[in-house]
């Protein structure tokens, strides 16, 4: 399975391609859409959607796994992430993908283990993980650590089986 993995951004979008074979995790690319070059902000959020589309026609992955917004105070910077996280997921619907989510919470707590880890921890437990030559530049790290949370989450669900899928709508209505 080959997932891209994307770590959406207004200025930098991130992207990070891992395949899994068997049980080894193995890194294929990583990079970042840099959108300084737009003279607005719908140019920006063209170069990443047309990005991504050249990335998802370039390496073929099956999954696309996205990084969720944080909350922040800043409702300018807010709104500005979620569009791009919008051209991100739009290139990936458009190429007939799914798309699965993830806060930064749970990422970095598929990656090293802890949700409160430092960018830094994160950074080095994937060139340990991905056998990397130095660590990927910033954005791409993230992008990174966004497909290996969603392969080591997926193949968790698929253990877990039928007892992840069946949820509860309130406790009314449980039934074990």
């Amino acid at each position: 399975m080959r997932v891209l993995g994307i770590d959406p951004g207004s200025r930098i979008t991130g992207y990070g391609i891992v395949d899994q074979q068997g049980h080894a995790l193995v890194h294929v690319d990583n990079g970042a859409i840099f959108t300084d070059k737009a003279t607005d902000f719908a140019g920006r959020l063209k170069l990443i959607f047309d990005g991504l589309t050249e990335v998802i026609a370039e390496f073929h992955p099956d999954e696309v796994a996205i990084e969720n917004i944080f909350f922040s105070t800043n409702v300018q910077s807010a709104l500005k992430l979620g569009q791009a996280r919008g051209a991100a997921i739009v290139a990936a619907v458009h190429a007939g993908l799914p798309v699965a989510e993830y806060t930064a919470l749970q990422v970095k707590q598929a990656v090293v283990g802890q949700g409160r880890a430092e960018k830094g921890q994160v950074q080095k437990m994937l060139k340990v993980l991905l056998g990397l030559p130095e660590i990927a530049q910033e954005d791409a790290s993230d992008a990174l650590a966004v497909a290996v949370c969603h392969i080591n989450s997926r193949e968790l669900r698929q253990k877990a089986g039928p007892a992840v899928a069946k949820r509860r709508t309130s406790w009314r209505n449980y039934t074990p």
